[in-house]
């Protein structure tokens, strides 16, 4: 099933944009101002999207940190990973949005942790071995 561009962006108007990475997702955030709290992820309302309700908490963090959970409409387009990765890219990139908007929030998102991108990233395998560590099991005789 192919999307074309209006069904990923469902809103209109000015926009902040923040990109979140983690492992192998991207997700590209829009804040739209003078929103009433919608979240579309690639086109679909986050409730449907997600599995999870933990995974809901995380991603409006940094909203409700603010006390900004129905300033925005937010439209999201993700790529890539899991769908705990990709939450977490969300939540990068809608912290980042939110710095576009206003340069003194960093001060508030920064000791949480919510600007830092997560490093870790699966290991590649090597040749030898059964993954990137585990080795096949010795036998002496």
């Amino acid at each position: 099933m192919t999307m074309n561009k209006t069904q990923l962006t469902p809103f209109t108007g000015t926009y902040f944009y923040g990109c979140g990475k983690r492992k192998c997702a991207i997700a590209k955030v829009r804040l739209y101002e003078k929103g009433k709290g919608e979240i579309k992820v690639n086109g679909v309302d986050i409730k449907e999207w997600l599995d999870y309700n933990v995974q809901l908490q995380k991603i409006l963090t940094p909203l409700k940190e603010l006390g900004l959970e129905k300033a925005f409409n937010i439209s999201i387009v993700v790529t890539g990973g899991g769908q705990s990765a990709q939450s977490e890219a969300i939540r990068l990139g809608i912290a980042k949005a939110l710095i576009e908007k206003d340069a003194t929030l960093r001060a508030t998102l920064k000791p949480l942790g919510l600007l830092s991108r997560d490093p870790r990233v699966k290991e590649r395998k090597k040749f030898g071995l059964v993954g990137a560590r585990r080795a096949k099991q010795f036998s002496k005789r």
